[in-house]
């Protein structure tokens, strides 16, 4: 009987298990791989993602999440990956995942603006989104401090980062049509814009912020001066009629321009930020008062009427200046009104130099109201009825001095313009007053009276009657004579003929005498002067028998009378 084996124990017969060590399949080798390119597509993919920004604009209008571009330089650097409304549901904020290459390019300065179809005057921009659709403009800025937030511009700038130039402040009391992106001229060349400007400030003033591109920028001198240069300047004053225009679209959209007077060019070119008075027009610009003006104080007598701030004051017919102010004051001493006039010379108008002390200022005016200057008024415009101060050396004029009132120079005036044509008229009045009109009519009409008597007395009549009668017989007269000569004046031409024969057959005896006594003899004399007679003769009656034909009349008044006629 076979024993049972015990539990846990080994049987004797039992053989020992062979265990066989299982080999790696390749299949394992495709998921492994897909594996690794997966992560390292991802790895790839995330090193190369760059930053996740926001920027927040107030609408949404034209852009898409996933669609609309991020473009520098027509260049397309990100992508708007999201749109969602503000907590306060007051603006739009967007995401946008910007490509690794301008990551490190972001940063507080940078900027961001959607490109739309805009029409601002006489600008038209972005047109050519109309087909391909909208986008949003990146500039990068100046280096600064990395920032993942942003607030969007609603409008373009107008200068960008790599654009060289310069930024200047302009202040000025109105702005007129002169808008955000106005242009800026220089001699009528376009050459920067208005960026933008300030809300008003409490006294009405505004400041604008303006770029002018290089290398017109190292045009703008510390003496530089700006004006409004927007639509059409129609000026109807002491100069005529003036119509300027800068250019056409600064009639459509506003602009500024801006010049360094000749004497100011030297100067240095003014840095950024630097800060300009923006002038009403051209003229304000031109008659701007600096720091180095002279001023003056001029009385003049009678009616200012004509006479306005801002009118030319001219020497020897040149502008040097313009008048500040016209007042009407009392003077007491002398119990009449008088008009100070104030006015301002521009130094550099007159080659005088700059900063000179006020006693030499007043030694150098001294100097010439005594050689005669003088001002005067006088029209600048008969069509408009103003008046401009002019002022010129008077050696004849009156003497007189050069005093102070305050700090200003008061200058010595005459009279002019309308005072003269007034004092002429009033001299003429006079003279007609005392001229004896009447006794002079009164010997007008006694002389018409006896002419009038004269003419219609008896007279006259008879004297026109005989007057008539003798002009009757001599007309007869004339008839007679007229009738009478014309078969002599017939005849006249056949003796003229038989004259010339008979000279003909005398030139032919005295070529045979000739012939036959020789050239010496004075028989051949005699005949040469007789043959010179008759041809003289021949001649005469030629000549008589003409003027006979065409003035028969001379048969009884004469050859004087006849030429008379003629």
């Amino acid at each position: 009987m076979s024993r049972e084996p015990i539990p846990g124990q080994r049987p004797d017969d039992a053989r020992e298990a062979r265990v066989r060590h299982r080999r790696f399949s390749m299949i394992w080798l495709i998921p492994i791989v897909a594996a690794l390119v997966t992560g390292y597509l991802g790895w790839r993919t995330f090193s190369d993602r760059g930053p996740l920004i926001t920027v927040s604009f107030g609408n949404a209008d034209g852009l898409t999440a996933g669609q609309t571009p991020v473009r520098y330089k027509s260049v397309q650097v990100g992508t708007v990956e999201s749109i969602h409304l503000t907590g306060d549901l007051r603006r739009v904020e967007t995401r946008i995942r910007m490509d690794r290459m301008v990551g490190g390019h972001i940063n507080e300065h940078s900027r961001f603006w959607v490109v739309r179809p805009r029409f601002s005057g006489a600008s038209v921009s972005g047109l050519e989104t109309i087909v391909s659709g909208s986008y949003i403009e990146f500039d990068p800025g100046e280096p600064g401090a990395e920032q993942r937030r942003f607030t969007g511009l609603e409008n373009p700038p107008g200068r960008r980062s790599d654009e060289p130039g310069r930024d200047f402040v302009l202040r000025a009391q109105r702005l007129g049509s002169i808008d955000r992106g106005s242009p800026v001229f220089f001699r009528d060349v376009e050459v920067g814009q208005v960026l933008s400007y300030n809300p008003p400030e409490i006294d009405g003033s505004f400041t604008l912020h303006v770029f002018v591109r290089a290398p017109y920028s190292e045009y703008v001198r510390r003496g530089s001066r700006f004006w409004n240069a927007s639509g059409v300047s129609f000026r109807l004053g002491a100069e005529g009629v003036r119509v300027e225009l800068e250019s056409a679209r600064a009639l459509l959209a506003g602009g500024i321009a801006f010049d360094t007077p000749p004497q100011l060019r030297d100067q240095p070119s003014a840095p950024d930020d630097e800060s300009f008075t923006l002038y009403s027009d051209l003229e304000a610009a031109i008659a701007a008062t600096s720091e180095n003006r002279l001023t003056f104080l001029i009385y003049f007598d009678g009616s200012l009427r004509g006479l306005s701030p801002g009118a030319p004051v001219l020497l020897r017919g040149v502008r040097i200046g313009s008048v500040l102010d016209v007042n009407l004051e009392y003077d007491q001493a002398e119990d009449r009104f008088r008009v100070p006039v104030h006015i301002a010379i521009e130094p550099e108008r007159i080659s005088f130099p700059a900063g000179r002390p006020k006693r030499e200022v007043r030694a150098m005016a001294e100097e010439m109201v005594a050689k005669g200057l003088r001002a005067q008024l006088t029209s600048g415009s008969l069509l408009t009825g103003q008046l401009l101060v002019s002022m010129d050396f008077m050696p004849d004029a009156a003497p007189a001095s050069v005093r102070m009132e305050g700090e200003e120079i008061v200058l010595p005036s005459i009279g002019g313009g309308t005072d003269n044509i007034m004092a002429a008229v009033s001299s003429i009045a006079g003279k007609l007053d005392r001229f004896p009109i009447e006794e002079i009519g009164k010997n007008l009409n006694g002389t018409l009276a006896s002419v009038n008597g004269v003419v219609g007395g008896p007279e006259l009549r008879n004297a026109l009657n005989a007057l008539s009668s003798s002009l009757g017989s001599a007309r007869d007269l004339i008839r007679k004579a007229d009738s009478g000569m014309t078969p002599l004046l017939r005849r006249l031409p056949a003796i003229a003929d038989n004259l010339d024969q008979t000279v003909a057959r005398a030139n032919t005896a005295v070529r045979s005498i000739e012939r036959g006594y020789g050239g010496d003899s004075e028989v051949n004399r005699e005949m040469e002067r007789l043959m010179s007679q008759l041809t003289d003769t021949a001649r005469s009656v030629r000549l008589l028998a003409d003027f006979l034909n065409r003035h028969p009349e001379a048969l009884i008044r004469g050859r004087a009378g006849a030429a008379t006629e003629r």
